[in-house]
């Protein structure tokens, strides 16, 4: 899939790269072209994520790669923009490169450096209608004439101008036009890119400019702290909400089945049917559908009680995100995070991890410094569940005790602001002024928000509930074949003695460091008490994050990094569950 293309190859192997700075509108367009057959892919030998999909262009088929956006390429300094590199020396057929209207300047340095690798291309200049919040117009044509490029200016949001974009790609591509572009010397082309953008910059008619911006009160503390708070309240409200109706009233009944007449109708107990009439019985009967079993629990833990979760949160992240609403979050609690010595964007990565762990490491390499980086790791490591792990909690406390879900939030909340003040006085670094982009608020477009969440979906089924799934199969063998019971037996003492928690709940705390959820997912079908149940969960928050991420920290930071985190989050996850089992147990005995 990453091998280099040449002319001979067949229609399959076409390639056409999207790229630009970082929030730029790229995904807009790609999902326009693409619409919803796309993957989600690792680039070859490294944990940069790209996505692809199908486009026409005139009557041929092309793979359409959204590379991951950069900031410059001839100074590479991390993966992505090596990415970036690597796939412009493949030689794709044409590119199409994003150039952001609100942000001239950067985008023009990085197109120039982009043209000098001589292959066909167009540029979109996108985000044209907002230029009259800055009371501005860009020329196009100046643009055009000053880098030899044709050069089309959308709206990724609406309208028809991606079809113009599509006309004249269809048209570079059948005449093969390379750009005419004249080198420059490294330190002549911000040069160069100023003079372009005075010639195409002018100033709108008075009648014609924006009003200033009605959004300005969301990020001052007054009314934007309280707005915040209900926001995400609504965010935490419809996540459970649109969760539990899905599980409870849709996907579940599906598995479990429904009464027809005298019949039971349903997934679940068709599979159970089929494993009798083959007659399997023993060890390998256990193993497909017993306590384990693979065909049951594999089938009901990732996709019957995570999946309506995870569809309800990304469904609102994707909301906050089309609406333009989380930078505004980011310059809104700057103040807050700044007393723990973070940039208010510290946020981004934060809500990233609600997701994944992994983006959401990945995601601090724009932080500024590597103390930064590693805190908010860190952070993210211990007392961030990713949003199988907080689909878990719902589905385990949500019908026992809502508060006790929303302590078990509560205390991760506490957990990340006390560790990030620690890591702060540890050694403290002043703070440099961030500068934070607002785009203008807009309503979500359906359909874009539709195919992000597809896109999101279809990467936690490939990434989460696939491994998720063999996970369970070899919890099944293991657990039938007597390994778990002696391991749970031998973990008695820290388990029984200090958790307070059945011997058998040592079982979730080996399988939990494959798969974050895991360490939860066991516990709902356990005999527990709800002092029990908050323990068993506070326990699986705090505790060992999956491997997938250790290797994360590794590959971004170091293995002392890696190794110093898993024991930070292990012993903080024991020893926090141990006292609130015995105070737990103390207001138990005393409350009644």
């Amino acid at each position: 899939m990453h091998c280099a293309t040449t002319k001979t190859r067949d229609n399959s192997h076409k390639k056409i790269l999207l790229m630009g700075l970082p929030n730029v509108g790229k995904s807009a367009i790609f999902s326009r072209f693409t619409g919803l057959h796309v993957m989600v892919s690792n680039y070859t030998g490294t944990t940069v994520e790209f996505t692809e999909g199908t486009m026409t262009v005139g009557e041929e088929s092309y793979t359409l790669i959204d590379v991951p956006g950069v900031y410059d390429i001839k100074e590479s300094i991390d993966d992505a923009e090596r990415v970036a590199i690597s796939m412009l020396e493949e030689k794709p057929d044409a590119i199409v490169f994003v150039v952001d209207a609100l942000n001239l300047e950067s985008s023009l340095h990085l197109l120039m450096q982009v043209l000098e690798y001589g292959l066909p291309t167009v540029v979109a200049l996108n985000r044209v209608d907002l230029l009259k919040v800055r009371s501005v117009q860009i020329d196009t044509r100046v643009i055009q004439a000053g880098l030899n490029v044709p050069v089309v200016p959308t709206i990724a949001l609406g309208g028809d101008s991606l079809d113009a974009v599509k006309t004249r790609l269809s048209e570079v591509l059948v005449k093969q036009e390379k750009p005419r572009y004249v080198l420059e010397e490294d330190d002549k082309r911000w040069d160069r890119v100023e003079r372009i953008v005075e010639r195409a910059t002018k100033p709108l008619p008075a009648e014609a400019s924006a009003k200033p911006d009605r959004f300005a009160f969301l990020i001052r503390p007054w009314p934007g702290l309280p707005i915040a708070l209900g926001v995400l309240l609504l965010v935490f409200a419809t996540v459970i909400g649109l969760g539990m109706g899905l599980r409870q009233f849709i996907i579940m009944p599906l598995f479990e089945g429904v009464r027809v007449g005298e019949q039971t109708v349903g997934l679940f107990p068709w599979i159970r049917a089929g494993v009798d009439a083959l007659g399997i019985d023993g060890t390998l009967q256990r193993i497909l559908v017993g306590d384990y079993g693979f065909l049951i629990k594999g089938i009901e833990w990732p996709f019957g009680l995570v999946l309506p979760y995870v569809l309800s949160f990304y469904l609102a992240m994707s909301i906050l995100e089309d609406t333009g609403y989380l930078p505004r979050l980011a310059v809104l609690l700057d103040g807050v995070f700044r007393k723990i010595g973070l940039p208010g964007n510290t946020i981004i990565p934060l809500l990233l991890g609600y997701g994944c762990g992994i983006p959401a490491i990945l995601s601090t390499r724009s932080m500024r410094s590597r103390k930064q980086r590693v805190a908010v790791a860190v952070m993210i490591s211990l007392a961030v569940p990713c949003v199988a792990q907080s689909s878990a909690f719902m589905f385990l406390l949500v019908e026992h005790s809502l508060l006790a879900l929303v302590l078990v939030f509560l205390i991760g909340l506490l957990a990340l602001v006390l560790v990030g003040f620690v890591m702060d006085r540890i050694k403290r670094q002043p703070m440099p002024f961030t500068l934070t982009e607002l785009p203008e608020m807009l309503a979500p477009t359906p359909s874009l928000l539709g195919k992000k969440v597809f896109i999101r979906v279809k990467h936690y089924v490939k990434d989460g509930a696939i491994p998720m799934v063999m996970a369970i199969f070899a919890t099944a063998i293991l657990y039938e074949l007597g390994v778990l019971d002696v391991a749970g037996r031998a973990m008695a003492p820290l388990v029984s003695g200090w958790l307070r928690l059945p011997e058998e709940a040592a079982t979730p705390l080996l399988i939990g460091i494959v798969r974050r959820e895991l360490a939860v997912l066991p516990l709902i079908d356990m005999d527990l008490t709800t002092v029990q149940l908050f323990t068993g969960a506070v326990v699986a928050l705090f505790y060992v994050p999956c491997v997938a991420m250790i290797v994360t920290l590794a590959k971004e930071f170091n293995a002392k990094v890696a190794v110093g985190t898993l024991l930070f989050t292990t012993t903080t996850a024991l020893l926090i569950g141990g006292l609130l089992a015995r105070l737990g147990g103390l207001l138990t005995m005393w409350f009644g």
